[in-house]
This record gives structure tokens, C-alpha cells and sequence, in this order.
């Protein structure tokens, strides 16, 4: 047995001087500096010694090849391109890289074009094409170990590798060298190290069970806090909480959900020429405001909006998780949208960016929304220098989703203006900026990206101001705003004059009285706060909010309750899942085809709400069709067929996703 574990083999040397390279690559990588990179060795060695194992467990594997270089070759490129991207999303926002990023990899592609010049992305796909090239040519021409490997030493070794990682791993964490809970994702790869940080966002998922999770667990969180009334059949088991009252006797809700925005005052030691969002501070001195915690920092949109739309707390979660990429896919959750249902109002979802997005075409109808307006459906939409849809395209959409229902609607948009990366080359001129940066920037390049954010946000403001007046003499209707994230400015907590990187601010505004109680807010308490205002106690996560948030145990409990209702089961609606999907109509104006005209060279079609992104199938084949205006298109070359001729319209975002259709037109 000596013999056969015998570490004699110089390969394992080279790997594990391989995987020490690798490693200093990686975490420098991480923190935009080869001096940073060397000082994480020397400050914390035992985590970087510990990234540097894994790395080296991972080569390992290569005792049982011949093409040993091969695997090392390629396996480098990849733990390479792993420390590549992080440090290039990192450029771009503050959150780092992690696994559900691959699932967003189609989101990622589609937006590139925001953060990359087309000449970087051509290099970029030269650089791709190129590093298969070498690939081809080191499988090909890289030396073979000439004599068989030795398989049960080799298998052997490996097995021992593991282990030994899985037992320094359970060391580490029970000596809290190391952590299986971040609470920021930033944070916890500085601290623990990149590769550790990652494969905790591939093995971490979705919600652990509560340990002692039973029906009664989950019953006793409610026992002296349900009040009569609010019972189902079965009094031990609370389930949806009752009705209360018809939706004429209440208002119409909006909410705005801001991206990036904040209050640029808070940010210590700069200046603005004049206040950039004078809107947004006169709505918070008449309405309900305070500082609102959100779950991710410069970027993460999709789980701030699933926090406020849910009441659950997305740190319950995996590292790094989207539900809406993971279990919102497929299953429904309690959210505001199927509580309003129950009082009578129709749910609407808005954003100005892509449908499809977060996978949002298809989470929303599982979130209980009736209608979802993506940009696929809006016409005339302006855009930022970095391509970025403008909000002020939102304000005509939330008046058509309030006017196209004779009930009370909710209305939950979403904007996208605010979104980095923000260009640190002079974007505007002097005389096109509005607002001037002043203060204790000297590096002019940061300061061009500090001034192009500060001057969206003054347009997102406007749109504000434009949004509350188009409403003021609307019926009885509140409003709803507040930011997302920080923006991806590389802000600090010492930059900050709150002293949080992980706060934005709110107001809960209205056309008519409502109680001002200001007061700092998690975003998962935020629809609960809202409703409380209103009088609306329906839905189990809103009463637990409203009633025991001051309490011990508050977000154990919450935990409980939200596993219990996505992956336990079901025990707080009496075993069965009482939410169904709902039937969404993507768009609220209904796009009609009236007639096809053969004219001249081209076949128009009239009809009602086209947008450039209307596309016209021929016997179900997409042609090529030109947006000529709301009322018709163009096809540019005529049909040739020998049979019967079939027009339909679909809205086909990227990828020709198509995400509604109009039926056949003849």
C-alpha cells in the first residue's frame, strides 16, 4: 500500500505550482490588481492556500490521461476564463460572477452591445475562435505520457484529493476560516476567495430545509397572531387571509421600480450644479419615505423586484440565485398581483427593455400579473447614449394599463434608463449636460461616468414629475418609487453618507390623503407597508410582515414560511399550492390586422399597434417586414406561392423569440 500511494510523480508538483499560478491570476483578477492578488496570499493564507487546493484537486484528474498537457491546457483556460469574466463583470457592476450568470448567458449576449464597442466584440469573437484554434492544435500536436498512466495509483490519489478537500473544507467552516452563508456575494470573494465563492453559487440552491420543518412548526408561527376572521375551515391551519372589501372602494396602485437610482446627495464629497432629482425629494416631504434595504448591489434587478413583489427575502436562498431563473419557472408564489386579484383588480407588469429578460414573459404569469408590456410592444422609444431605453416611455404605458379596465389595476413597471455601465469618454458635451459634477473626483474618467449617471437620473426624474402630474387629477390612485440598487459606480459604505451600499430610498406617494409614516423598510416589507397604508391585510407573507416584524424569531420564521411555500409542503394553505397561473396577455393594446394590400411591388399590412418589432409570417415562415408606423408594415418582396396564402403577426424580440401572435390572417 506504501508503494502504491507513493507521491513520486512530478506531475503532481507541476500541478500544484500550476494551480498556485492559477490561483494568483484569479484573485488579482478579482480585485482589478496583481499587488491586491499578492497581498490576499500574504494576508490570508490559509484561504488562499485552500483556493489554490481546490484548483490543484481539480488538475488533479489528470493522473488518469495520457494527454496530460491537454487537460491542464484546457482546464487552465477555463479556471482562467472564470477569473477573466469575474474581473470584467466586476468592471461593470459589483456584484461578482456566479453560476446562475450562465443561465443569463442569453441576457448577457443580448445586451452586450451596451457595454462593448463593435469593434470589441469582434475582437472578442476573434479572441473565442482563435482559443479553439489552440485547442485543435494542443489536442493534435501536445505530447502523450508515453507509457500507460498508472489507473488504480492515479484513482487512488484523486479519491484521497477529494477527501482530504472535503475534510479542509468542514474544518474550515466549523473554524470559520471559511463561510457557506454570504450575505454579500461581494464580500464573501474577497474573503474567501473566487473558486470557493463560485462553487458555492453551483452547489448552493434554492431554500434548506428549516431543521424540524413539520406541520407544526409551520402552524405555531401563527398561533396568537391570527385574528378571527381570517381562518380557513380548518382553524389550526392559517391559508390565504379573506377579502376585505371590494376594489371600487380602493385605489389604483402603482409601483415604479427605478433602476439604479438613489439619492446622488448621499454620496460624500462631490457636488451638482442643481438637484438632480427635485421630483423625487418634494414627493418624499408630502408622502410615506425612508431608506429602503435591497438584496444586491449595482446589479440584480430581477431580485429586488422579486423581494417587493413576494415579501420573501431572497438571502434564503442561494448564493448569487435568480428564482426567477430557478423555481419561478415553473411554479406559481403569493405574491401582490394574486392577493389585489382577490379584491378585484387586474395586475399589469411594464418594462422597457426586453421581454424575455430574467425570463420575465414567463415568470410574471406565475406571479399572478394579467398583462405584461415589454418595449416589444411600445413604439417611439428613446434611447441613451449607451442604448439604454428612457423612462419617459413609461408614463404612457401605465395611464394605457389604468385605462384599459373599468376596475381598480395594478400596475408594477419596471425601468431600465438608470442601467451602467456608465461611459467614462466625455458622453456629453458641456452644453448637453444639465446637471454638472463638481467636488473630489480627480480621475476625469470616473468623473465622466459619475456625471453621465447623475444626468439619467435627472431624466428618470422627470419622468417622475411627468408620471405624478399625468396622475394628479387621475381617480384615487398611489404611487410607488424606489430604487433597485446602488448604481455600478464602485461605491463604498465610506462614499456613502447612509453608510450602506445596500440602501436605496422609497416614497409612497398618492392623489389624496394618505397617512405619511416614514420609516427605513427591507424590500420584502415593502408591499406589506404599502398595504398597511391601505388598509389591506389579505395574504399570509403581508400579515406576518404587518404583524411580526418587531419580533424574535421574525426572519427564521419568515425562512420557514418560504420554504414551506416553494419547496416544502405546503402546509401553511392546507397542503395544496392555491395559485394557478395565470392566463397573461402580453401587451395591453390589442394589435389588430385589418386588411393585406397587394401594391405595386409590396404587400402592406393595416391594422392597429404595430411596433418595429412586429413581424409578419407567410404560411408561417417570418419574411422580412419594415415598420413603417403603428398602422402598418411593409413586406418588401412579394409571395410567392402555388397554394393558399396565411398571414400572421407576431412581436419577435432577439433570437426571434416570439412572444405573442396574432392569429391567422387571410
Amino acid at each position: 500500500m506504501k508503494k502504491l500511494i507513493k507521491i513520486d510523480d512530478p506531475w503532481l508538483f507541476y500541478s500544484a505550482g500550476l494551480a498556485l499560478l492559477l490561483n494568483l491570476i484569479i484573485e488579482s483578477l478579482g480585485r482589478q490588481s496583481l499587488w491586491k492578488g499578492i497581498e490576499f496570499f500574504y494576508g490570508n493564507p490559509r484561504v488562499f492556500l485552500y483556493n489554490t487546493f481546490f484548483i490543484f484537486v481539480t488538475l488533479s484528474f489528470s493522473l488518469m490521461l495520457r494527454r496530460r498537457l491537454f487537460y491542464h491546457a484546457v482546464l487552465s483556460v477555463l479556471w482562467l476564463m472564470l477569473g477573466i469574466t469575474n474581473g470584467v463583470i466586476l468592471s461593470f457592476r459589483m456584484t461578482p460572477f456566479t453560476v446562475s450568470d450562465l443561465a443569463l448567458l442569453e441576457n448577457g449576449l443580448s445586451i452586450l452591445p451596451n457595454y462593448m464597442s463593435t469593434w470589441q466584440i469582434i475582437l472578442l469573437g476573434a479572441g473565442i475562435m482563435v482559443l479553439i484554434s489552440a485547442f485543435i492544435l494542443t489536442f493534435i500536436f501536445a505530447p502523450k505520457k508515453r507509457d500507460m498512466p498508472q489507473y488504480r495509483k492515479g484513482l487512488l490519489l484523486i479519491i484521497i484529493f477529494c477527501l482530504a478537500f472535503a475534510a479542509v473544507t468542514e474544518a474550515g467552516i466549523k473554524s470559520r476560516v471559511l463561510s457557506s452563508y454570504f450575505g454579500n456575494l461581494a464580500y464573501a470573494y474577497r474573503d474567501y476567495g473566487v473558486a470557493y465563492g463560485f462553487l458555492n453559487t453551483w452547489l448552493i440552491k434554492g431554500i434548506k430545509m428549516p431543521g424540524g420543518y413539520s406541520e407544526s412548526m409551520v402552524k405555531n408561527i401563527f398561533k396568537n397572531g391570527i385574528p378571527m376572521g381570517i381562518m380557513a375551515a380548518n382553524p389550526s391551519i392559517p391559508i390565504l387571509l379573506t377579502v376585505e372589501g371590494a376594489s371600487k372602494n380602493r385605489p389604483n396602485i402603482v409601483f415604479v421600480q427605478l433602476e439604479s437610482f438613489i439619492d446622488p446627495s448621499l454620496i460624500e464629497g462631490i457636488t451638482f450644479s442643481r438637484d438632480p432629482i427635485k421630483n423625487f425629494r418634494n414627493l418624499q416631504k408630502q408622502g410615506a419615505s425612508g431608506f429602503l434595504r435591497v438584496p444586491s448591489v449595482g446589479a440584480g434587478t430581477a431580485n429586488t423586484e422579486f423581494e417587493v413583489l413576494t415579501g420573501m427575502r431572497i438571502r434564503a436562498f442561494g448564493p448569487g440565485e435568480y428564482p426567477y431563473k430557478t423555481i419561478l419557472k415553473d411554479r406559481t408564489c403569493e405574491s401582490v398581483s394574486y392577493i389585489l386579484k382577490d379584491l378585484g383588480y387586474t395586475s399589469h407588469a411594464i418594462h422597457n427593455h426586453r421581454g424575455a429578460f430574467y425570463g420575465r414573459n414567463q415568470v410574471f404569469s406565475n406571479l399572478g400579473f394579467d398583462t405584461f408590456t415589454s418595449i416589444e410592444y411600445m413604439n417611439y422609444v428613446e434611447k441613451t447614449p449607451k442604448n439604454w431605453a428612457k423612462d419617459n416611455i413609461l408614463t404612457g404605458e401605465i395611464l394605457a394599463a389604468l385605462d384599459s379596465t373599468e376596475g381598480k389595476d395594478f400596475v408594477f413597471a419596471v425601468s431600465v434608463q438608470g442601467h451602467g455601465k456608465y461611459p467614462e469618454d466625455k458622453q456629453l458635451s458641456g452644453e448637453e449636460s444639465e446637471i454638472r459634477v463638481t467636488g473630489g473626483i480627480e480621475d476625469e474618467g470616473y468623473l465622466n461616468s459619475m456625471e453621465y449617471y447623475v444626468n439619467q437620473i435627472y431624466e428618470m426624474d422627470l419622468f417622475i414629475g411627468e408620471l405624478v402630474e399625468a396622475l394628479k387629477n387621475y381617480e384615487e390612485t398611489v404611487i410607488v418609487l424606489y430604487g433597485d440598487h446602488l448604481p455600478a459606480l464602485n461605491l463604498k459604505e465610506v462614499d456613502l453618507a447612509n453608510g450602506s451600499v445596500f440602501e436605496t430610498q422609497y416614497v409612497i406617494a398618492s392623489n389624496y390623503d394618505l397617512p405619511k409614516i416614514d420609516e427605513d423598510l427591507a424590500a420584502y416589507q415593502l408591499s406589506s407597508q404599502v398595504f398597511e397604508l391601505l388598509g389591506i391585510h389579505s395574504g399570509i407573507l403581508t400579515w406576518y410582515h404587518q404583524t411580526r416584524s418587531g419580533n424574535g424569531g421574525y426572519l427564521k420564521d419568515l425562512n420557514v414560511l418560504q420554504y414551506d411555500m416553494l419547496y416544502g409542503n405546503n402546509y401553511i394553505y392546507g397542503e395544496t399550492n392555491p395559485f394557478e397561473p395565470t392566463k397573461m396577455r402580453m401587451g395591453v393594446k390589442e394589435i389588430r390586422v385589418n386588411k393585406i394590400i397587394d401594391f405595386g411591388e409590396s404587400i402592406y399590412v393595416a391594422g392597429e399597434n404595430f411596433t418595429p418589432y412586429s413581424r409578419v409570417a407567410i404560411n408561417g415562415d417570418f419574411v422580412e417586414t419594415v415598420f413603417i408606423n403603428p398602422s402598418m408594415l411593409r413586406l418588401p418582396e412579394r409571395v410567392k406561392s402555388n397554394g393558399p396564402v396565411e398571414y400572421s403577426v407576431s412581436q419577435v424580440g432577439k433570437y426571434n423569440t416570439v412572444l405573442s401572435s396574432l392569429g391567422d390572417v387571410e
